[in-house]
């Protein structure tokens, strides 16, 4: 599956939150409830769920990811100074 760019998804994620307070500061206000629903249809594309609810939790995960994949992708680098990597690790 091709991800999106982690900088885009955190943009995303903010203007849904923002929005977000906004809509629940103002929930009558049709635009903002407009604009706050247009948000999160834009994160569910991005993170290819259906709920914005959804989307949102998915981005954060995904966020949260960048370190603990890439140690367990590429161990030789990770591994304490004067260790050599495990022998299979290329």
């Amino acid at each position: 599956m091709l991800l999106p760019a982690k900088s885009e998804v955190a943009r995303q994620l903010r203007h849904y939150r923002a929005w977000e307070r906004s809509m629940l500061a103002s929930p009558t206000d049709v635009t903002v409830r407009t604009t706050f629903e247009d948000s999160g249809y834009t994160l569910c594309v991005l993170m290819g769920k259906r709920c914005a609810r959804e989307a949102a939790d998915a981005a954060e995960r995904y966020l949260r990811t960048n370190l603990v994949t890439h140690a367990q992708e590429q161990p030789e680098r990770f591994a304490p100074s004067g260790h050599k990597a495990p022998s299979g690790a290329a």
